[in-house]
């Protein structure tokens, strides 16, 4: 007769951690260091761009046609990332320092972000001519019958025609000046009461480049020193960056 057993025999023995519970505690480290890798990352993707809210400081080249014209554009010069896309567009809108006439950076950020310095920033709506005349051309034949009053001596050299209250044009004032060889400087302009109040749109005037393009560009009312260096060099930005639409994978004049 076999002897009996004995109780420390009778247990089925088991290891202290199961193969299971080990594959479900590799699993879970493994899902936890995934997780970690995916907050690092995207903690900092995500940290770039509320930090860059929208700007990018990229001067890769977006090629936009609007209408006739083609235009190729650094892409930290474009305001809207919708916008930074290659291809056909009712309008490109862009924003600028003055007086470098360049994109974003991380430099000039705070230009960019901060509301109290942006008033060195010139912001220019690009799209197809919608008018026969710019702003400097519809004088005679629309603006000279909108103004009420007196005109008065305007700021460096500018004259001050008040617009009818009536026709839309609250609290704003026509600001022309004759140039020789070329119509009239024309501008509209709400004027703060002190340097300290001007904004960033201020002031703005609309000019024809290229084939078919209205630009109309907006500033501060402190910028009005440089009317007439401003006025070139919006225009000539346009221009240079201009290319003929068949070779629109070339080179441009030149980008942000």
């Amino acid at each position: 007769m076999a002897p009996p057993l004995s109780s420390t025999s009778m247990i089925d023995e088991q290891p202290l951690i199961s193969s299971g519970l080990l594959y479900r505690l590799t699993a879970g480290i493994a899902v936890l260091a995934a997780l970690t890798v995916a907050i690092t990352i995207g903690g900092r993707w995500l940290g770039e761009k509320i930090s860059l809210a929208g700007h990018t400081d990229s001067t890769k080249p977006i090629t936009v046609t609007i209408g006739e014209d083609t235009l190729r554009l650094g892409a930290n010069t474009i305001r809207f990332p919708s916008e930074r896309a290659n291809g056909i567009a009712e309008r490109v809108d862009l924003y600028l320092t003055w007086p470098q006439m360049q994109g974003y950076s991380d430099a000039d950020r705070l230009r960019f972000d901060d509301i109290s310095q942006s008033s060195p920033l010139i912001f220019l709506q690009i799209s197809q001519s919608t008018m026969s005349r710019d702003m400097s051309g519809r004088l005679e034949p629309i603006y000279s019958h909108l103004m009420e009053g007196q005109a008065f001596v305007g700021p460096h050299g500018l004259t001050a025609h008040p617009l009818r209250a009536d026709a839309g044009y609250s609290g704003e004032v026509l600001l022309t000046a004759p140039r020789a060889g070329e119509p009239d400087y024309v501008v509209r302009c709400i004027l703060p009461a002190s340097p300290g109040l001007a904004t960033s749109g201020d002031c703005q005037r609309d000019v024809k480049v290229g084939k078919d393009l209205s630009v109309l560009y907006r500033f501060s009312a402190n910028q009005l020193g440089d009317w007439q260096t401003m006025d070139a060099a919006v225009q000539g930005f346009v221009r240079s960056h201009l290319i003929d639409a068949p070779n629109a994978s070339g080179t441009s004049a030149g980008d942000g």
